[in-house]
């Protein structure tokens, strides 16, 4: 019996072998001589079911992502419009599905990768703190109070998904995603994006640094792959915001300049795939991904109108004071419960325990709390403040 199951099991090795032989042929003659091959997939760590069996890296990756604590977060994170009563308004766990199915989309006609795509479009803002940007602001501040450099989520990502995730673990995901998602960076408006290619971890580990200590550095992906994730994180956001922003009335369409609406339109489903069509075909065989003169000018014409308009708008920014005071009392007060090792507190009970030994050693307390209020949802991090400032939100919990 022994010598029959062990034949069986060869057998079906053998045959998930040429399921993986097969998908890898599909690729070969499928994909564009400029996509990232799934068997290019690099790992820190080797494993042998990256050469064995019928996973493909990257489409590993993508599911490890999805299976994670931190994704299983998104479902209550702030976008744009935190505390809102409308259903409707955006959150972080629709933004990442919107941009995996833009840039798989543009990434389909480009004959690029998709499960690339689709791995660093999921975990491209897993790093974002509770209340969006704003909060991001307010944690960098603390982070380089506390002499351990400036909070940024594109580096918070890769260090939720590689070193903190599994009690310390990380995922072992692909040099390529983690890449990609470190370079998400959708604000910066870019018509052309060219790859950096032949990156390794040594150069993931050196731009995650020089991008703490000088967080205007500009990265640049090192796949095709990783370059329209970047767009898609903007093609993704720039009409839902405004979708948005009239829902909640803020503006209204008709103050959208008409030079923009006329060049891209001025509802989301249109200046979706206006601005899809045009990156198709300006970058279908070529070794970038960009946009046309024309569409790029109003692009970013467009950002500008949503920065000043959406944004900066004061009703966007009703709970900003109160959420600041919330982010330093919690820094400092799980700081504090460290340094004090008080054993029973949050920061030990629900983050710390069973945490491995090498990731509590590698890093300083100040890191810890950095990573424990980063990895927070809107409500719980709420649920930690004083009732004092809860009520100053004139929210119930």
């Amino acid at each position: 019996m022994a010598k029959y199951n062990n034949m069986n099991q060869n057998t079906n090795s053998g045959m998930l072998n040429q399921i993986r032989a097969k998908l890898e042929h599909y690729e070969t003659r499928s994909l564009s001589p400029l996509a990232t091959a799934s068997i290019r997939g690099m790992r820190r760590n080797f494993e042998i079911s990256d050469k064995s069996g019928y996973r493909q890296s990257f489409s590993t990756d993508a599911d490890r992502i999805m299976h994670s604590h931190a994704y299983a977060r998104y479902i209550d994170k702030t976008q744009v419009f935190s505390l809102t009563a409308n259903d409707h308004v955006t959150h972080r766990v629709l933004h990442v599905q919107l941009v995996s199915k833009i840039g798989r989309t543009i990434g389909r006609y480009l004959g690029l990768n998709e499960d690339l795509i689709e791995a660093i479009a999921l975990g491209h803002d897993i790093g974002h703190p509770p209340f969006g940007h704003d909060g991001e602001k307010y944690l960098s501040n603390l982070c380089a109070r506390h002499g351990i450099g400036h909070f940024r989520h594109c580096i918070q990502s890769i260090r939720f998904l590689d070193s903190i995730e599994q009690k310390g673990k990380g995922w072992n995901l692909c040099l390529q995603t983690l890449d990609g998602i470190l370079c998400h960076d959708g604000e910066i408006h870019n018509r052309t994006i060219t790859p950096q290619y032949d990156k390794t971890f040594f150069d993931l580990e050196k731009k995650t640094q020089l991008k703490k200590k000088f967080p205007d550095t500009p990265l640049i992906p090192s796949t095709l792959e990783g370059c329209v994730v970047r767009f898609a994180d903007t093609i993704s956001y720039i009409g839902r915001d405004i979708e948005d922003a009239i829902r909640l009335d803020m503006i209204t369409r008709s103050d959208i300049p008409k030079d923009i609406a006329a060049c891209i339109g001025n509802t989301n489903g249109t200046i979706v795939y206006n601005l899809v069509t045009d990156i198709i075909e300006n970058s279908i065989e070529k070794p970038y991904i960009s946009y046309s003169r024309k569409i790029s000018d109003a692009l970013k014409e467009l950002k500008n109108f949503n920065m000043k308009h959406i944004y900066l708008n004061p009703k966007a920014k009703k709970h900003a004071d109160t959420i600041e005071l919330m982010y330093t009392h919690l820094f400092e007060t799980c700081l504090e419960n460290i340094l004090k090792k008080k054993l029973d507190s949050l920061i030990f009970s629900h983050f710390l325990e069973n945490m491995s030994d090498n990731y509590i050693h590698s890093n300083s307390p100040a890191e810890i709390v950095m990573d424990f209020i980063a990895g927070m949802t809107d409500h719980y991090f709420i649920r930690q403040c004083p009732d004092s400032l809860i009520q100053k939100m004139g929210i119930k919990e």
